[in-house]
């Protein structure tokens, strides 16, 4: 990884596109509106390229768009969990291979966070079981590994991703 990569925000949107997690991890605290507009337009983005894409199975859709400051990547699991990572535009280069890194390691983190068969889900007042309530045991150890991922992200080139 370049030891200058930092994640700004990561957001996991669901199949039906609501927002499971959007994770600001920017210093400035008045961003927030901005990455949630960032991960819903990526949204029209990610349906096109699947739409092109077919039937091909690549999780992995790459650079998605660049807005103002910042560059927005995306991935889609095979359950249809869209991820999105938006990070700061610099003149460094950015490899995909550190992208898909990345986003593998989100993935795992969101997959192992739900899949634990012996732990009830809870149920949401509709009646469908939502496995990542907020405030959960599951809620808090789900955004624990995410900002964990993101402060690996951040450190020297070799930090075991």
């Amino acid at each position: 990884m370049p030891p200058n990569l930092k994640l700004n925000v990561v957001a996991f949107i669901s199949p039906q596109n609501h927002p499971i997690l959007i994770r600001t991890l920017s210093k400035q605290d008045d961003q927030t509106i901005k990455y949630h507009y960032i991960a819903h337009t990526s949204l029209d983005v990610i349906e096109e390229r699947v739409a092109a894409a077919g039937k091909a199975g690549d999780c992995y859709l790459g650079l998605l768009f660049s807005m103002e400051d910042v560059a927005v990547y995306g991935y889609i699991t095979p359950l249809k969990v869209k991820i999105v990572i938006a990070l700061p535009l610099s003149d460094m280069v950015v490899r995909d291979a550190d992208i898909i890194t990345i986003f593998k390691a989100l993935h795992m983190a969101y997959y192992s966070s739900i899949s634990n068969p012996f732990l009830k889900l809870n149920q949401s007042s509709d009646g469908s079981s939502d496995s990542l309530a907020v405030g959960s045991p599951k809620w808090k150890n789900f955004k624990r590994r995410v900002d964990e991922i993101s402060w690996l992200v951040g450190q020297a080139p070799n930090n075991g991703l």
